[in-house]
């Protein structure tokens, strides 16, 4: 092959660089314009591209897909054409971006879905657990679902066999669903403030301080679900507790102790009461006498038991 030939092979139109990289024409142009994407050769009438111009379109793409914004790009670039490399900052974003948990992604068909929730199907309650990211339909592969967490979809038809209804199982999702996620936002916000905030200054990290950065993110990851893990144990045990206690106290047949209630008096015992005390007496007489019973049976109870 001439070098001639090599030279060619890596020269492109605008319109074949657009084929290659994935952007449209129109996307190129506006790149160009921001600065983001060095400008073509010019070659008579024509603009003529190289690799080096689908790398950078490659890149653009990969740090839109990762969540940064062209102003972001801009500058990271910029560091990148100053010899500062993306590297770091690309293991950083790797870091971040990877899996917070162990637990792998399984699948299910409809079917085994079904037989899991006790048998009947649910398309309401199947929608409910797509829209809450439960399941995750698989495409070209109907009836069949992707489960990004297990775990989650386990704990749901335990909950239907114990008894909840599906609907109440998705209003639950959603609700701690937002809980958790107001959890999370104060995990960031709180490491981020007395961690992270030294690299994430006007301009992007080096290399050095971008692999350091993505390691503490390592150090830190499991952090946030064990201290969630730990609350929420500690939480469980004490309203758990509480609750039982409550209940076990009340009990369906033992009104609340300050609730006043009525007792029914023969009629000659109150005539009785009455010649006895006098009319306006009656009420402090009863409940003196019904005290001092109370008080005997204590006594005579816990003379007996000692004797024993």
């Amino acid at each position: 092959m001439t070098e001639r030939s090599v030279q060619s092979a890596a020269e492109y139109r605008i319109e074949d660089l657009a084929h290659h990289s994935g952007a449209t024409v129109r996307t190129i142009r506006a790149y160009q314009d921001r600065g983001l994407l060095p400008r073509p050769e010019r070659r008579g009438r024509a603009n003529v591209y190289t690799d080096t111009h689908l790398s950078r379109l490659r890149q653009i793409a990969d740090l839109l897909d990762r969540g940064y914004t062209l102003a972001s790009i801009k500058e990271l670039l910029e560091a990148w054409d100053a010899g500062r490399g993306l590297g770091g900052v690309l293991g950083l974003v790797a870091e971040v971006d990877g899996p917070w948990t162990d637990e792998r992604a399984g699948r299910i068909t409809r079917t085994e879905l079904d037989v899991m929730f006790g048998g009947d199907p649910d398309e309401v309650a199947v929608q409910d657990a797509i829209e809450l990211g439960i399941l995750e339909r698989v495409p070209g592969r109907e009836g069949e679902f992707l489960v990004p967490s297990p775990q989650e979809l386990a704990v749901a038809a335990e909950l239907h066999a114990a008894g909840v209804p599906l609907p109440a199982i998705s209003a639950h999702v959603r609700e701690l669903r937002g809980q958790i996620e107001h959890i999370a936002a104060r995990f960031l916000e709180f490491t981020t403030e007395h961690v992270f905030a030294r690299y994430l200054g006007p301009q992007p990290p080096t290399d050095a301080e971008a692999a350091e950065a993505a390691a503490l993110v390592r150090r830190l990851r499991p952090l946030a679900q064990q201290s969630v893990d730990a609350e929420l144990a500690r939480a469980m045990r004490l309203f758990a507790t509480r609750h039982l206690h409550r209940h076990l106290a009340e009990g369906p047949a033992l009104p609340p102790e300050d609730e006043p209630q009525s007792v029914t008096v023969p009629m000659g015992t109150m005539r009785a009461v009455r010649a006895l005390v006098g009319p306006e007496n009656v009420s402090a007489f009863i409940t003196a006498a019904a005290e001092r019973e109370v008080q005997a049976r204590t006594l005579d109870s816990l003379a007996t038991n000692h004797s024993k």
